[in-house]
């Protein structure tokens, strides 16, 4: 990599970084008011129902068109010779998923415990098939770090939705309201991508690139369907002990917990693997990156995250009401895996770009095989707080030191990761020692959020400062 390529790939992926926080938190704060009033309106019940269909709508996408399209993102040469072949695949795959979907949809439903939910699960399919459609389309973008564009696709996509979902609410539609919605918002979003993306979809079929295609992404739709399963076990668990209103309670607290994660980690996640490719020839350069923002996303990311479970009574009575409140149960333990996760996502990626995708698929394994049994004894045991414990117990005793291992494998320096980390970890005990704290001294919800909320974003903000060489290396322009 020449010295005009290192300032070129930086100030690409930062101006990249940049829109994509801007696209996630327009997306997440554009839509809270929305969310907050659908979950008002329907209640636990319905937004169980729909918790039901979201899960086997997840479902259907880790495995949709088999990972192929991220051969796109990481290909090392022009990848318009395999463009036809990418979307022929993603397309064909999506279709047969649908299918399957639609014909399961009963005993799936009935498997969580909620027959309601199968009218839901086969309006969501369809979005399954958008996905497969506009996944080459989002790849080229992606390669091209085109966040900028693809940001309004976002902003279409969620805010279509979600107003009709509203809508829809009101007039009595209940969790279908939320399943239409989301396919509606995700055909006009599917719509804009195809149109922003710097290649004109084709279709087209090269078998010998098939061949490449699908030795590329068996492996990374393994690891994706593990990756579902490790996330969404605790749903499928919960639902089928608990019933689909505990589900509800426990999918609102999931989505609470997520907002670090979205706002953050997912804006880094659309740049890093590009990003992560570019270097993946200059191994040095590439583990000391993966060190600095490792350092900087778990700084800026994990002091909010302790903030939602020490304050998660107030957070659920004040937002959602007071018949929530069960579901804070659930969000002190989910905080502080969201905390973890951002750590695992990143490191995922990082894996990933350097061709070690059996690790991924290793690691998940051990996930999920560790997750099954101590989730339902925890559900069984103790309810909603029990999976919240099995989930954090999990998370730091098995896939932790697992991931940390496979660093060390791939020539990552632990030592200097520790050392860059613990400033973090020492700052965001500290915003769930202050969150707990105000919690159980102050009254009403509404002092304790401002006390603690106060507090984190102080300790958020002064991280931020001290790293300030860090942050202006990403957005430095060449």
């Amino acid at each position: 990599m020449t010295g005009v390529e290192a300032p070129s790939l930086r100030a690409k992926a930062g101006k990249a970084l940049g829109w994509s926080f801007v696209s996630t938190l327009a997306a997440r704060f554009g839509t809270l008011a929305i969310g907050i009033t659908l979950a008002r309106v329907l209640g636990p019940s319905e937004f169980g129902t729909f918790a039901v269909a979201l899960v086997a709508l997840l479902a259907m996408l880790s495995i949709n068109e088999l990972g192929v399209s991220l051969a796109i993102v990481r290909w090392p040469d022009d990848p318009r010779s395999i463009v036809p072949t990418v979307a022929t695949m993603s397309a064909g795959f999506s279709v047969l998923v649908c299918a399957g979907f639609v014909l399961a949809a009963p005993a799936f439903a009935e498997a969580m415990g909620n027959p309601a939910a199968t009218g839901p699960v086969r309006v969501l399919a369809i979005s399954v098939v958008t996905n497969g459609l506009v996944s080459t389309s989002a790849a080229l973008m992606q390669r091209e770090f085109m966040q900028g564009r693809k940001m309004i696709a976002d902003q279409v996509d969620n805010w279509l939705g979600a107003l009709i979902s509203l809508t829809l609410a009101f007039l009595g539609w209940g969790a279908m309201s939320l399943a239409v919605g989301r396919v509606c918002g995700s055909l006009a979003g599917g719509a804009l991508l195809i149109s922003f993306a710097p290649q004109r979809l084709r279709f087209g079929f090269d078998p010998d690139v098939a061949r490449r295609l699908v030795r590329f992404g068996l492996p990374l739709a393994g690891a994706s369907l593990l990756v579902f399963a490790v996330g969404y076990a605790d749903q499928i668990v919960v639902g089928h002990v608990l019933g689909s209103t505990a589900l509800g309670f426990y999918v609102l607290a999931v989505n609470l917990s997520g907002w670090p994660v979205a706002v953050f980690s997912q804006p880094v996640r659309a740049v890093a693997p590009a990003a992560f490719a570019r270097l993946q020839h200059d191994r040095p350069t590439l583990n000391r990156s993966f060190v600095t923002v490792a350092a900087l996303l778990v700084g800026l990311t994990l002091p909010v995250c302790l903030l939602l479970s020490g304050a998660a009574p107030a957070i659920i009575r004040f937002v959602y009401g007071d018949r929530w409140e069960p579901a804070a149960i659930a969000l002190a333990g989910l905080g502080v895996l969201a905390g973890m996760r951002i750590f695992f996502e990143l490191v995922y990626d990082y894996l990933v770009v350097i061709e070690r995708s059996r690790a991924v698929l290793a690691v998940q394994g051990l996930w999920l095989a560790a997750l099954v049994p101590a989730m339902w004894i925890g559900v069984h045991q103790d309810g909603l707080r029990g999976a919240a414990v099995a989930l954090v117990a999990v998370a730091g005793v098995v896939v932790l030191p697992a991931y940390l291992w496979q660093l060390a494998r791939s020539g990552v320096p632990l030592l200097a990761l520790a050392r860059d980390l613990w400033p973090a970890l020492l700052a965001a005990l500290a915003v769930g020692a202050a969150a707990v704290l105000a919690l159980r001294t102050i009254t009403p919800d509404l002092a304790v959020l401002a006390t603690a909320g106060t507090i984190a974003l102080l300790v958020v903000a002064l991280y931020g400062y001290r790293r300030r060489a860090t942050l202006r290396a990403i957005k430095e322009t060449p």
